[in-house]
């Protein structure tokens, strides 16, 4: 069996963002989600950016209109906040469109809208 990568991000991401959800529960809309996760990213003096905007490259172009992941956090995982329900492939496959992009290895998709929360590796 292979090596989760960025382990150990990834369970801190994990960490805080259960404790968001813990906090505010279910029901919010996504953007009381990211505001609380910037605010405890900030204080425990976690490396992110907020709205990171990706270039399109195609063929020799890059094309007008970016991607804009909802966080990047360490410079290396991509952390995608939703509140709905559930996680459909669509989200799946947009995640892997952000990795593409980023060349980063490791997505995280966070679904906050139930009672408890749900989450998603998506490893490219």
């Amino acid at each position: 069996m292979s090596e989760l990568i960025y382990k150990e991000e990834a369970f801190q991401i994990i960490g805080i963002c259960m404790d968001v959800h813990r906090e505010l529960g279910g029901g919010f809309l996504e953007i009381v989600y990211k505001d609380a996760l910037e605010y405890k990213f900030r204080n425990k003096g976690i490396y992110y950016e907020r709205e990171k905007q990706f270039d399109i490259k195609y063929k020799e172009i890059i094309l007008p209109h970016k991607y804009y992941a909802d966080f990047t956090v360490f410079d290396k995982i991509i952390l995608e906040v939703k509140a709905v329900d559930g996680i459909p492939d669509e989200f799946i496959k947009q995640t892997i469109n952000y990795l593409a992009v980023s060349n980063y290895r490791l997505g995280l998709i966070v679904n906050f809208s139930r009672d408890k929360l749900l989450y998603k590796r998506v490893v490219l």
